[in-house]
């Protein structure tokens, strides 16, 4: 199991959004080339962002800026928008166990609250995370390289 991409592709679209608005309209095309993917998966993922309310996005070339401010963002809220997860949970049960095998009829029972409770220290843990954290780390690195 791995979260998707679109996580990872969602906090770089913050950071530049960050990073860059003040000089550049950050748009789907700008995002693309500095993330090097194609503009179209931008482009959902960023409407799936928007859907949460975590970013607006104006009309033509307008550009896109984050509804809250970097510090205010966190790994936790950008998960929640862009991997969507089955019924709230993240890990997806087999259906059917067998109800005459001693497993079957007891994995659920065995594993059902430490897979909820594994999910419930990874969201608590990326809720300690922000954007700012993403762009203040970017920032120190390209300052060590210059």
């Amino acid at each position: 199991m791995q979260i998707s991409s679109r996580f990872t592709i969602a906090v770089h679209i913050f950071a530049c959004i960050r990073m860059f608005e003040k000089d550049y309209k950050v748009t789907s095309e700008f995002l693309a080339s500095s993330i090097n993917v194609n503009p179209v998966i931008i482009r959902k993922i960023m409407l799936q962002l928007k859907n949460a309310g975590l970013i607006t996005v104006a009309r033509g070339t307008g550009g896109i800026s984050a509804v809250k401010s970097p510090d205010q963002i966190t790994f936790y809220d950008i998960y929640r928008a862009v991997d969507l997860i089955e019924n709230g949970t993240l890990f997806h049960f087999h259906e059917n166990p067998c109800p005459k095998c001693p497993v079957g009829k007891n994995i659920h029972f065995a594993l059902d609250g430490r897979l909820s409770d594994i999910q419930k220290a990874m969201e608590d843990e990326m809720k300690k995370f922000t954007i700012e954290d993403v762009v203040k780390e970017i920032e120190m690195r390209n300052e060590r390289e210059n």
